[in-house]
């Protein structure tokens, strides 16, 4: 009998809800055939088999929170394949030392897999060294110290061009000095965590070797990052940055609320509980300011009225959205500062050379944010379809996590739902978000007399740690200038 375990299914992934189980007892699996429908952070994923044979027993049901490496279902005849982990009476008597471990099952829809060294982290020098035996011919970097080996680990990614060091400085570089009242250790054992975290470490100025995990096996989550932050910004008498949303130190406890009328409690969903996460920490992190403009849009409108066809006949529609994104592709060539991100720890902007853009979508399950991908090198239609399709896999729950990863900038449209304008978070780790609000009609004085015009609310909100005001104003007023005059796009 083989156990089928709940493998690694991304970075930072540790947990998620059972949508549907597609296997039953007595079903006859094979390798690489979906068996689970589950429900992460921000994506409804299809797990794959890891072995092969007849299922026997399932342990897990519709409706419930599964963990990386819980059983799923054990297989009769199975071959003992990457995931698999054997009943207790097959394990030999005489082993000695760590097993090697599991690898994880391929992933459906794109999703990233976790390369991080943190996957079994050492305990001892005894393991590191033999863990160091097992991995130093399959990847060479396992004896690397912490900061190289993790250089390795992304090392492939520049090479694709897509992210650009403007200071080429070398990546050893001396880190930045720790955050207050954060201590400095010395040289030991690489921490087990994976490379975002180990990102949003350097940005804090933690050193990631201080903090002990509480993720599976030992792991360093973001959570662990941000609580030892807390604790010595509280130590040294300087406050504290806002907590994890949440978490059991958001605040003080809440009221009972049941004592004033009838209360009902219902589950925060994974898609809630993160989108809460990640706009918390980004608020935290980023000092935001928000430029607002108008763009007039009478030419515009008249145009989209009149092409509009041609991107139905497409499969898309000509919205103020699609039109966004390709203003802002073009803007971002212009002013490359808003297609950055900051590697504080290493006092350097990384400057992406790359216009993929995401687009946040409202969804019965939360807000998500399918991004398109190189927007510079397509034409309008072609976008329209695109943005038609990402969004109806946006609210069919079918997005994989690599379709919502990657941008450089995000657009949110409100103008459907109204408003006159608001202060959009900044999608962290960009450095920008452009709000659409709703367009009306307004008098505008031509120098003669006033005019009806379409007019167009727009709310830029930026990372004022790197952009400046006047830098956020002339950005502004270009997206502005080009709603207004669309031939700005062919030049």
């Amino acid at each position: 009998m083989i156990e089928f375990t709940l493998p690694e299914l991304g970075e930072n992934i540790t947990a998620g809800d059972v949508v549907r189980v597609l296997v039953k007892p007595g079903d006859a699996v094979t390798k690489d055939q979906a068996v689970l429908e589950l429900e992460t952070d921000k994506a409804t994923i299809e797990v794959p088999s890891s072995v092969a044979g007849t299922v026997k027993d399932i342990k897990v049901k519709a409706g419930e929170k599964i963990k990386v490496g819980q059983t799923i279902f054990t297989v009769d005849n199975a071959d003992a394949g990457a995931g698999a982990a054997p009943a207790p009476t097959a394990e030999p008597a005489a082993a000695t030392g760590p097993k090697p471990p599991p690898e994880a099952a391929p992933e459906e829809g794109g999703l990233s897999q976790d390369v991080s060294e943190a996957a079994d982290a050492p305990r001892s020098g005894g393991r590191e060294q033999a863990r160091a035996d097992r991995q130093g011919d399959k990847d060479g970097i396992a004896d690397q110290p912490d900061a190289q080996r993790e250089d390795a680990v992304e090392a492939p990614r520049q090479k694709r061009g897509e992210v650009v060091d403007i200071s080429r400085a070398p990546r050893t570089a001396p880190q930045a000095a720790p955050a207050p009242g954060a201590h400095v250790a010395s040289a030991g054992p690489a921490a087990a965590a994976a490379p975002s975290v180990r990102r949003i470490a350097r940005e804090l100025g933690v050193d990631i070797r201080q903090l002990t995990g509480t993720g599976p096996g030992g792991r360093i989550t973001v959570d662990d990052v941000q609580g030892y932050v807390r604790q010595a910004l509280a130590a040294g008498g300087g406050g504290g940055s806002a907590p994890t949303p949440f978490s059991p130190a958001s605040g003080p406890p809440l009221p009972d609320f049941s004592k004033w009328g009838d209360v009902e409690r219902k589950p925060l969903s994974n898609v809630r509980r993160k989108t809460a996460e990640h706009l918390g920490h980004a608020w935290n992190v980023i000092p935001h300011v928000t430029q607002h403009d108008k763009a007039d849009i009478t030419a515009l409108e008249a145009l989209r009225k009149k092409y509009g066809p041609q991107a139905e006949r497409a499969g898309g529609k000509l919205t103020v959205t699609v039109v966004a994104l390709k203003i802002l592709a073009t803007a971002l060539r212009k002013f490359p500062q808003f297609a950055s991100s900051i590697d504080p720890a290493r006092g350097q902007l990384i400057y992406k050379k790359y216009a993929n853009i995401g687009v946040a979508v409202d969804t019965d399950r939360g807000l998500l944010v399918p991004v398109v991908r190189d927007v510079d090198q397509k034409g309008i239609v072609e976008l329209s379809a695109e943005l038609a399709k990402a969004s109806e896999k946006a609210r069919a729950g079918k997005l994989s996590l690599d379709e919502m990863s990657g941008g450089v900038m995000t657009i949110t449209n409100l103008g459907g739902i109204g408003g006159g304008g608001f202060t959009p978070i900044v999608n962290w780790p960009e450095f920008a978000i452009l709000g659409i609000s709703r367009s009306s009609y307004e008098p505008v004085w031509d120098g003669t007399a006033f005019q009806p015009r379409l007019m167009l609310p727009l709310s830029l909100s930026y990372d004022h740690r790197v952009i400046d005001g006047a830098d956020a104003a002339r950005f502004l007023r270009w997206v502005a200038d080009a709603f207004e005059q669309p031939f700005v796009l062919a030049l």
